[in-house]
C-alpha cells in the first residue's frame, strides 16, 4: 500500500502535446515526511460539502471516505509530522451562497485548504475563491468539466464527466461516422449532457442529436418511439428523479433495447431498483461501487469505512483520494504554492488503482468501469470491463 511513482501514459485517444511531469512521491502512506514546517501547529483543513440538502447521501459517502482516507495516509496517526490534522466540517446544503461564505470564512481564519464540494454548482464558485486568494482547493464528487484547469490552486479528488462519456462511447468502440442519441429531461441537467456529448464525442467525429422529453412528462411511450426509431448507434441517457423507473420501463416496452446500445451513468446502490426488468438490459458506465477495483487500498478502505459503521458507494472513494492528496500536499508545510508544486504531476495508488493529476490541467486520471446489474429487484453490480486511465482521459484543458 505505498506511495509509489508511476510512470505517465499519454493518452492514447486523447494525446496531449507536452509529456507529464511527475513529482517525486516523498514517504510511504503512513510515514508523513518530515518537512511539514509550522512548528507543532495543527494543519487545518476546510470541509465544506453536502452535508444536508438534495445531495446529503453523496456527502455522507464524501466524508465516511475522507476520514477512512485521513487514518490511511496517516497511518491512524491523524498527524503530519509532528502536526495534528484539524478538520473543520461545514455544511453548504449544496448551495452555491453558502458554500462562498464558508470558504471566505475559513480563510479568514487563516486556513489553506479546503476540500468538499460535492455539486458542481458549488465547486464553480468555491474555485475562484480559492484562486484569488491562494489557497490549496481540492473539489469532491462535482463532476463538471470546468473544474479541471479551473486555476492553479484548484484539483478533483473524483472524476468529470469527459471521463464517464469516454467510458460509454467505449462500449461501441471508434465513434467516428456513427450516430450518438442523448435521452435527458429538458432541463439544465440534460442540457449539460447534450453539450458534454457533443463536446467530446462530436469532436471525435460521431453525430450527436438530443431527444430531449419536457420535464413535466408522465408518459414516456412517445420518446421512448422516438428513441427507437433514431437507430442510433449508442442512446446515451442522462436521467435524474422520481419519473426514472417509469421511463426505463417505456424503453423496455418499445423495444429500444433490441433497437440501440443504451448507456447511462450507475448512480449510488439506493437508485439500482429503478430500473426494474430491464436493469439487465442496460450498459452502465461507472465511476466506482463497492469492491469494483480489487486494489489493495480498495480493501483498506473498506475495512475503515465499514468498521466506522458506513458503507462504501459512488463517492466513498472521491473522499478518501481527498485526504490522500491534502496528505501529500500538507507534507511540504502551510506554502500554497508548495503544495500546488507536490501534487501537480503527482502519481499515487488510488483506491481505484493508479491514479494521477495531470500537471497541466490537474485532470484526476484515473480508470474507469463498464457495469452491468444483476440479481433483479435487488440487484448488484459486476464489472464488465476496467478501462485504464488512457483510455478515457478528458482533452487537456486550457489552465486559467
Amino acid at each position: 500500500m505505498g506511495r509509489k511513482s508511476h510512470p505517465v501514459r499519454l493518452p492514447a485517444a486523447l494525446t496531449t502535446a507536452a509529456v507529464l511531469l511527475l513529482a517525486a512521491a516523498c514517504g510511504n502512506p503512513g510515514t508523513a515526511g518530515s518537512g511539514t514546517g509550522g512548528g507543532t501547529e495543527p494543519i487545518k483543513v476546510g470541509l465544506v460539502y453536502s452535508k444536508s440538502g438534495p445531495l446529503a447521501s453523496y456527502g455522507k459517502q464524501y466524508i465516511e471516505g475522507f476520514q477512512a482516507g485521513l487514518d490511511y495516509a496517516t497511518n491512524g496517526s491523524k498527524k503530519i509530522g509532528d502536526r495534528a490534522v484539524e478538520v473543520t466540517e461545514v455544511d453548504d446544503g449544496g448551495d452555491p451562497a453558502k458554500a462562498v461564505s464558508a470558504a471566505k470564512d475559513l480563510i479568514g481564519k487563516g486556513y489553506k485548504i479546503l476540500a468538499g464540494s460535492t455539486s458542481s454548482g458549488v465547486a464553480t464558485q468555491v474555485a475562484p475563491i480559492a484562486e484569488q486568494n491562494k489557497v490549496l482547493f481540492v473539489s469532491g464528487p462535482a463532476a463538471t468539466d470546468a473544474v479541471t484547469g479551473a486555476g492553479t490552486y484548484t484539483f478533483r479528488s473524483g472524476r468529470q464527466t469527459a471521463q464517464d462519456i469516454n467510458t460509454a462511447a467505449a462500449f461501441i468502440g471508434d465513434v467516428q461516422g456513427k450516430s450518438v442519441v442523448v435521452f435527458a429531461q429538458d432541463s439544465a441537467f440534460g442540457q449539460a449532457n447534450v453539450a458534454g456529448v457533443q463536446a467530446v464525442l462530436g469532436d471525435k467525429g460521431a453525430k450527436v442529436e438530443a431527444l430531449l422529453v419536457p420535464a413535466s412528462a408522465t408518459d414516456f411511450t412517445p420518446f421512448a418511439t422516438q428513441a427507437k426509431a433514431a437507430k442510433a448507434d449508442l442512446l446515451f441517457v442522462a436521467w435524474a428523479g422520481t419519473t426514472a423507473q417509469a421511463m426505463w420501463t417505456a424503453l423496455g416496452q418499445q423495444g429500444v433495447f433490441d433497437a440501440t446500445t443504451v448507456v447511462t451513468g450507475l448512480d449510488i446502490t439506493a437508485t439500482w431498483p429503478a430500473y426494474g426488468p430491464v436493469a439487465d438490459k442496460v450498459n452502465f458506465l461507472s465511476h466506482y461501487f463497492a469492491d469494483a477495483a480489487g486494489t489493495d487500498v480498495e480493501k483498506a478502505m473498506t475495512e475503515r469505512v465499514t468498521k466506522a459503521g458506513g458503507a462504501v458507494d459512488l463517492f466513498t472513494g472521491d473522499g478518501f483520494t481527498a485526504a490522500q492528496m491534502i496528505v501529500h500536499a500538507a507534507e511540504k508545510g502551510d506554502d500554497p504554492d508548495a503544495m500546488v508544486k507536490s501534487l501537480a504531476g503527482w502519481s499515487f495508488d488510488g483506491v481505484k488503482g493508479a491514479m494521477t493529476v495531470r500537471a497541466e490541467d490537474h485532470a484526476l486520471l484515473q480508470p474507469m468501469f463498464q457495469a452491468k446489474l444483476t440479481g433483479g429487484a435487488t440487484p448488484t453490480a459486476e464489472v464488465v470491463k476496467k478501462l485504464d486511465a488512457d483510455a478515457v482521459a478528458p482533452a487537456a484543458a486550457a489552465q486559467k
